[in-house]
């Protein structure tokens, strides 16, 4: 295992700078995932990592090493990829033991680690097939098998779920996390679904236009952002946003919205009167009440079982309200809610920034 250290990271393809002096710290032993929207850069971060492009300017650091003219192999990292890149006519535990076998391994060792990988991933009864007697699932397996018969110090993921169905991808983050925990091997995860950065990640690095929004725990950056982009990129449905005005009333902080309603938002004064501000408030922090000061129609209910989503809007700006019970709502009904302000989040329009 090794911490991975990026100061001041650039990378520019001819005159396009695509990553703007990243800086981040991935501790020894954690699972960090780098999420964002496509052409964010996470991927190129990923792949400078690995030694598979070239560092424009700044350095990464594997433990205490700079890594920056070292060439993939002389890094002690396994890359598990999003096609598989497995190879078609070697059996599972051929491409398995590859890379130990030009590393020159000792046969006994190459077997052993075979096997050992083939327990963990539940392989053993796989390993005289060919990737095309596999399923996806089994392919991902045997990708990540390959990673581990490495014992590298920093396991690097590219998207490795985005060719699965969506019930094989749950259980598969889950097997992801699941090796991690036993293994502890530093891993740097790149994805841009948040629903698999939130449930898999114990740091998340939300990037955007190439550089970093915010590092931060999983609860942290949901019940924290700092500003509107990663409150709505993290969490989902995505968290409401509704246009307003700051209002002080009696030292207090009040959003006023564009229906004319008045909110008390926070005990201590922020930003200035009448300043234009957003009011954020996350979908399941909207609650039924007779005497809410809030009042929308419902336009389309989406009832999921356990869940029931309520598409709506106020005064032209579109919400989401998710109740975690089932609910007996018809479209056109009018709905009177109360924000949970505690749960509330002001942002500055201009700047985006939280207030």
């Amino acid at each position: 295992m090794a911490s991975v250290t990026l100061r001041g990271v650039k990378k520019s393809f001819q005159d396009t700078e695509i990553l703007h002096g990243v800086d981040i710290t991935i501790p020894e032993g954690s699972f960090t995932v780098l999420v964002g929207p496509s052409g964010c850069g996470k991927s190129t971060l990923l792949r400078m990592l690995a030694g598979l492009e070239e560092v424009t300017g700044g350095e990464i650091f594997i433990g205490d090493k700079c890594v920056n003219k070292m060439q993939p192999k002389e890094r002690d990292i396994a890359m598990v990829f999003q096609n598989y890149a497995l190879y078609p006519h070697m059996s599972v535990r051929d491409n398995m033991g590859f890379s130990l076998m030009l590393a020159k391994a000792d046969k006994a060792d190459r077997e052993a680690r075979v096997q050992r990988a083939a327990d963990i991933l539940g392989l053993t009864d796989l390993l005289e097939r060919f990737p095309r007697q596999l399923s996806g699932g089994q392919r991902q397996r045997v990708a990540m098998g390959r990673a581990i018969v490495r014992d590298p110090q920093v396991f690097l993921f590219d998207e490795p779920l985005s060719n699965l169905d969506a019930k094989l991808r749950v259980q598969m983050r889950t097997e992801i996390k699941a090796l991690h925990q036993r293994l502890k091997t530093t891993s740097v995860y790149v994805t841009h679904d948040q629903i698999e950065a939130m449930t898999m990640g114990d740091q998340i690095v939300v990037m955007r236009d190439g550089i970093v929004e915010q590092v931060g725990g999983p609860l942290d950056l949901y019940e924290h952002p700092i500003n509107t982009f990663v409150a709505g990129f993290i969490g989902s449905p995505a968290m409401n946003m509704l246009p307003g005005k700051l209002r002080h009333v009696e030292g207090k902080t009040a959003i006023e919205l564009r229906d004319g309603v008045v909110v008390i938002v926070k005990q201590h004064l922020v930003g200035k009167d009448g300043q234009e501000a957003l009011f954020g408030t996350r979908p399941e922090h909207l609650i039924i009440d007779p005497h809410g000061q809030i009042s929308v129609k419902a336009n389309v209910i989406e009832p999921t079982g356990a869940d029931t989503f309520v598409s709506c809007e106020l005064a032209g700006t579109p919400m989401t309200i998710v109740f975690h019970e089932r609910m007996d709502i018809a479209p056109e009904q009018i709905l009177k809610l109360r924000p949970d302000v505690a749960q509330c989040h002001l942002f500055d329009t201009s700047t985006g920034a939280v207030l």
